[in-house]
């Protein structure tokens, strides 16, 4: 069994949308653990503000078959595919890692762990002493030097929030 983290966004309809999102990474994937909600602007657009959760879970699934469950939860919440990259979300889920694997052309492990505090911090809190398969340091490790280096708004609620 693969284990993956995904990262869910959605800055409309937020909690509504986040709480169906993980149902149904429930009834696909296996072992799931859900990150606290990191709160944070929109970035690259004027927009309402995002949550983002972080999901460890265990899959069977190839690669591309993830990314295909991913796509089909999107498009059941009415995502539309044609939509600018930086702009307001019904539900974004992406795949960040797949174990250690290390793809260019599937961006594994996901080039915004090392860009974006909404991807990192859900990641460091469910997998903190886990290694980037590039930078060979801990999620934890590059949190911190994270928080050192960049400046950035993110706020942190309890995933209870919105699942009770």
């Amino acid at each position: 069994m693969a284990k993956i983290h995904i990262n869910i966004g959605s800055n409309q309809n937020r909690e509504v949308n986040i709480a169906g999102a993980i149902d149904f990474l429930r009834l696909n994937f296996a072992n799931i653990k859900i990150s606290d909600i990191f709160e944070s602007p929109a970035e690259g657009f004027e927009g309402d503000d995002f949550y983002n959760v972080g999901v460890n879970a265990s899959t069977q699934l190839s690669i591309e078959d993830v990314n295909a469950v991913l796509k089909s939860i999107e498009k059941t919440f009415g995502r539309d595919p044609t939509q600018p990259k930086f702009s307001s979300r019904l539900i974004d889920l992406d795949l960040v890692t797949y174990d250690d694997v290390i793809n260019k052309v599937l961006n594994l492990p996901r080039n915004d762990i090392l860009k974006y505090s909404f991807v990192l911090a859900p990641l460091a809190q469910l997998s903190a002493d886990d290694v980037h398969p590039l930078t060979n340091q801990t999620y934890q490790q590059l949190w911190q030097s994270f928080q050192t280096d960049n400046q950035f708004e993110l706020s942190q609620y309890n995933i209870k929030k919105i699942l009770p």
